[in-house]
């Protein structure tokens, strides 16, 4: 049996009429940039986010780098920002002139630690104090691995400091937070439609949703070279726009999402169920959330991940390590003077998880079939 970490054709095969229709209807029409299925799915999915306003730009990271400028974030400044996370969340910042300040994160949900959040924010404003320093400005709370952070503490901090909320649900559509839909919670949120993503194009895409008129306004103008008219240029912006084959395509693919949500939870489920008596952690969703499981992610001991993930191959399981080098420690940010000492627990994860295959297509005897292959690998190297 070959199982892959991420089936995109299994997914295509079981849309596959709509899908093409949609594509057709698209290149009929030559609605290629902006147009009538552009605006049709920036309203069904600021609907299904609970939010007034969705903005679709060219990609994830777009989606973030705006929504900063919009809310003023600049040279001088700082965003905190976990330490376990693509780089997207963190390069973006600095594509503003901003400064990163990362956050260690919970070893249980590996998202930002509030607790070290409200310690980081104490230390940087008794800094700002003192001396001439980058001062806070905005947090970006990413719900990694489809996995809800803990909003209710990082908003109330961030009223207590008057700082700006950007959510990063690049992992997380359709996921919620006691009672409320991921991105309808910060000031505003960005969401990737990259094609493994839960609801995904078949190339780049990305969405702003928010609940304010006024930034809506201005990200809809950034990301369009600052315009609303066709050459009123109100200010100088970026081209960074959703094009129509794409919103046609997430817009089939938004009316089955709620079903692959729940297929992505049931295969959650059985992955619980089955390596309970493994010794693998397997994922924790913290009260009240539901995670919408972008990826399952699992933690073994360090020195025998590279050994398992090994053995899994050799029977057919494709696996995954999101990601194995948390952000501060990546060459990228040796600027910063960090290390792995300054964020224990990112580093840790970093070196012990892994991810098992998941997607809505995934049968039961699959996850049998791979529970078992963990099961075999226990027997012949675990104590």
């Amino acid at each position: 049996m070959n199982i892959p970490l991420v089936d995109l054709k299994a997914q295509y095969e079981s849309i596959k009429d709509e899908i093409n229709f949609a594509i057709s209807e698209v290149i009929s029409k030559s609605a290629f940039i902006g147009g009538p299925f552009v605006e049709s799915f920036e309203k069904a999915f600021a609907e299904f986010c609970n939010v007034k306003h969705c903005i679709g730009v060219g990609n994830g990271t777009d989606a973030l780098f705006i929504s900063l400028k919009v809310l003023g974030v600049g040279p001088g400044d700082e965003v905190i920002v976990p330490a376990n996370s693509f780089i997207a969340t963190s390069e973006a910042v600095t594509l503003t002139g901003a400064r990163a300040a990362f956050i260690d994160i919970d070893p249980k949900t590996y998202n930002m630690d509030p607790n070290k959040l409200e310690d980081c924010l104490k230390s940087r404003y008794a800094l700002c104090s003192m001396r001439s320093a980058n001062r806070p400005k905005a947090i970006i709370p990413v719900h990694l691995y489809g996995q809800p952070a803990d909003m209710d503490p990082i908003l109330d901090l961030a009223q207590k400091y008057d700082l700006k909320v950007v959510e990063d649900a690049a992992q997380a559509h359709g996921a919620e937070y006691k009672g409320r839909k991921i991105g309808s919670m910060g000031d505003m949120a960005c969401f990737s439609f990259y094609p493994g993503k839960n609801l995904g194009a078949y190339g780049d895409g990305g969405a702003i949703v928010t609940n304010n008129n006024e930034f809506a306004l201005k990200a809809r103008m950034f990301a369009n070279h600052g315009r609303i008219d066709k050459y009123d240029h109100k200010i100088e912006g970026v081209n960074s726009r959703l094009d129509g084959l794409q919103a046609g395509i997430l817009k089939v693919k938004l009316k089955h999402l709620p079903g692959w949500t729940e297929k992505r939870r049931r295969n959650a489920y059985l992955y619980n169920e089955y390596l309970k008596d493994t010794a693998l952690i397997t994922p924790y969703e913290i009260e009240g959330s539901k995670a919408v499981y972008h990826l399952y992610v699992v933690r073994t001991k360090e020195e025998l991940r590279a050994e398992l993930q090994e053995f899994l191959r050799k029977n057919g399981i494709s696996t995954g390590i999101h990601y194995p080098i948390a952000l501060p420690n990546l060459k990228a940010y040796t600027y910063l003077d960090s290390n792995g000492n300054d964020f224990p627990e990112a580093t840790k994860a970093s070196h012990k998880i892994f991810s098992l295959p998941m997607y809505p297509e995934l049968e039961q005897k699959q996850i049998q079939y791979i529970v078992k292959a963990i099961a075999e690998y226990s027997c012949l190297f675990w104590d």
